[in-house]
């Protein structure tokens, strides 16, 4: 008799059937279309052109090279989330909310509040050692009005520069803004208002600046155009400038460190001539935040010194 073409023949039985690489127990007719390894049903994922086992798939995986932003970070869909700004938006509207209930006031949160008393910028008295108000003025808000338009601020802006910049760059930038606001602050603002009583500045408007500073950054660097963001800037100037109490040196020492913070972690690498090493790239850019962050304090240092002198501590 002749063999019909499947099979063996009539005397010789039935073939083994293919058994899994992974499951060794699971007969199976399948196997991968990329190594064509027989695998069990469990084994195989959906690729472009038929299956692969999971061995190809994570082989696979390993030779993709990861998708970097302009700055140098790693762009992970799963981490689209701006968890950084929501969590600069938290921290501000707890510490509102503080001053709020201590008040018993949403309008008038500055008086009588402790937490205000204690963190609100004064040049005099960071001088004399309570250098809290540095960082803790830029929580601060004087009513719902202003903690509402700083917040939609930061919300706005925030999220596209933790995108762009990542996690870590976006958080250090951020700080730096805040910092470059209250040394503006100490170098050119008076301890005594022109009501005589204390100078208070407070809000996280300088910080906001600083993004502001660093989106234009930013859109040079991906050679657009930074003509709105620029325009939005000079509205905020004249504002700042025109109606009385709003903190003038703080919004332009904001501004001004953020740019250049920005401008460190962009074109500092590209300036030192770093080359296409991502690594050393990424370090230099470090280095470069990290010398805008020590000229900042170095501002605060000098001047604590030069007001420490003036009052006699």
């Amino acid at each position: 008799m002749t063999n019909p073409g499947w099979g063996g023949a009539a005397n010789e039985g039935t073939p083994p059937q293919p058994r899994c690489v992974r499951h060794p127990d699971r007969p199976t007719a399948l196997s991968c279309n990329r190594c064509s390894r027989p695998s069990c049903p469990d084994c195989l994922r959906e690729a472009a052109v038929g299956y692969q086992c999971v061995d190809c798939v994570a082989a696979g995986r390993r030779d993709i090279r990861p998708v970097r932003g302009v700055a140098g970070n790693a762009v992970v869909p799963g981490r689209a989330t701006p968890i950084v700004t929501y969590s600069l938006i938290g921290l501000n509207v707890l510490a509102f909310l503080g001053t709020a209930v201590q008040s018993r006031s949403i309008l008038r949160n500055e008086s009588p509040s402790p937490l205000f008393a204690d963190w609100a910028l004064n040049p005099g008295l960071v001088a004399d050692g309570q250098w809290i108000r540095l960082v803790g003025s830029g929580f601060l808000h004087f009513g719902l009005i202003h903690l509402a338009v700083n917040m939609f601020v930061l919300y706005v802006l925030g999220r596209d520069t933790e995108l762009i910049l990542g996690r870590a760059r976006y958080t250090a930038v951020y700080l730096t803004s805040l910092l470059g606001g209250s040394a503006s602050v100490m170098a050119f603002q008076s301890i005594i208002s022109s009501g005589g009583g204390l100078s208070w500045t407070a809000g996280a408007s300088g910080a906001i600046f600083g993004l502001l500073g660093a989106q234009a950054i930013i859109l040079l660097r991906l050679r657009r155009s930074p003509a709105p963001i620029l325009s939005v800037i000079a509205i905020n100037v004249i504002i700042s400038l025109s109606i009385p109490g709003i903190s003038f040196w703080g919004h332009l020492g904001g501004l001004v460190a953020g740019a250049l913070a920005t401008a460190g972690i962009l074109y500092g690498p590209q300036m030192l001539g770093v080359g296409n090493n991502r690594e050393r790239a990424v370090t230099v850019g470090w280095i470069c935040l990290g010398a805008v962050l020590i000229a900042t304090l170095g501002v605060i240092a000098v001047r604590i010194v030069q007001l420490r002198t003036e009052l006699g501590y």
